[in-house]
């Protein structure tokens, strides 16, 4: 008999408690934890997107009557709302950041920071059992000590790497490495489901260098050291290894994008439509090389364009529920989620960006390419 699944099998986000990256800071009083925070996060804060997680004091504070939200045009958002933590909706308010600090007196991390203070030993082994991967210590001051228990859970705790808690500068260095572990592998996604209904005849299969541009593309971004597939529908009969098939069915290249996250939403995705065929290794390294992993993509736009080319862009993991949240609005457009988003824009000549779509800019751009 077999076993009946109550729920479809599905590949999940790797995150901490809260986060995709977090850092809980724990052992010294609150206040000198949000203040590290504030250090560190000043000095990292243009390169990445950071948040903190902490647990108010305030005994006598109520949920509002009434959520508030403050806009202001510095980009300043100011909100008061009624929310109850939840291990999924708290990975769904802390998706789109590069790292989240929590404060460890009150919530655990997946990563930690030990602050040693001698006066908070009973603190620590309070909470022994959420320290499990400590990432560095920190010294409070001269009298800071490993407490013994700590060594007899951490057989290495004394290899760590310990900074004075006055030392921001190698602190913030050492949070940005770690966060730059903890970018996204990037795989290549060539999208070959279209219907090709204009050109006639499946334009994955058109002839621009000698085979197929499916297999062209394919080739060119295994080149440049992407491990790649090609998206498919599932009627196309294709003998071809590291095939995804859409799951999101008559969304076009919107689905194929969303069915590779849903593939494997710890990847982040270079997408590349298989009819721009201007679309060269050069191009493709470029966009590569300014990569950058807190926007939400990074994307080519022609320099006399109005808009990016959503098929020739980077899509970071955290792109994914951004673009269920606009097909829950009834949008499929995925040019429509970039102009709407914080993506990072590469300007190139217009001539890289042409699509070929029908019969008679096959034929010009086949004699253009062989001259």
């Amino acid at each position: 008999m077999k076993n009946h699944r109550k729920h479809a099998k599905l590949t999940r986000r790797k995150t901490g408690e809260i986060g995709s990256f977090e850092l809980a800071i724990l052992g010294t009083k609150c206040s000198l934890i949000k203040e590290l925070v504030r250090e560190v996060s000043s000095r990292i804060n243009s390169n990445f997107k950071v948040a903190y997680a902490d647990a108010s004091h305030d005994k006598n504070l109520e949920a509002p009557v009434f959520d508030e939200f403050v806009f202001h045009s510095s980009g300043n958002l100011s909100s008061n709302s009624d929310f109850e933590k939840n291990p999924y909706t708290d990975k769904l308010l802390f998706s789109n950041y590069d790292l989240v600090f929590i404060n460890g007196n009150h919530y655990p991390g997946n990563k930690q920071i030990l602050i040693l203070d001698p006066d908070k030993e009973a603190s620590i082994l309070k909470r022994l059992d959420q320290i499990n991967d400590i990432a560095f210590l920190i010294n409070l001051n001269h009298n800071s000590r490993i407490f013994d228990f700590l060594k007899d859970k951490h057989q290495d705790i004394e290899k760590l790497k310990t900074y004075s808690i006055h030392d921001l500068e190698n602190i913030s260095l050492h949070v940005e490495k770690l966060i730059q572990q903890n970018i996204a592998p990037l795989h290549g996604l060539v999208l070959a489901g279209g219907k090709s209904e204009r050109m006639g005849k499946d334009k994955g299969l058109l002839d621009y260098f000698g085979k197929s541009q499916r297999l062209y593309s394919i080739e060119m971004l295994e080149k440049l050291n992407l491990k790649s597939y090609m998206s498919v529908r599932k009627e196309q009969q294709i003998n071809q290894d590291n095939l995804i098939e859409d799951k999101f069915i008559g969304l076009g290249p919107f689905g194929a994008i969303c069915s590779a996250f849903q593939y494997n939403p710890n990847n982040a995705w270079l997408v590349l439509a298989t009819d721009l065929p201007y679309a060269d290794e050069k191009l493709i390294r470029n966009l590569i090389d300014q990569r950058d992993p807190s926007k939400v993509a990074t994307a080519l736009k022609g320099k006399n364009k109005r808009f990016p080319e959503p098929l020739i862009t980077i899509w970071e993991p955290r792109a994914y529920p951004l673009m269920l949240h606009f097909m829950a609005m009834g949008i499929s457009c995925p040019r429509k989620v970039l102009i709407n988003s914080d993506v990072k824009i590469v300007e190139v000549d217009d001539d890289y960006i042409v699509n070929v779509n029908t019969p008679e800019e096959f034929s010009v751009v086949k004699k253009s390419l062989e001259k």
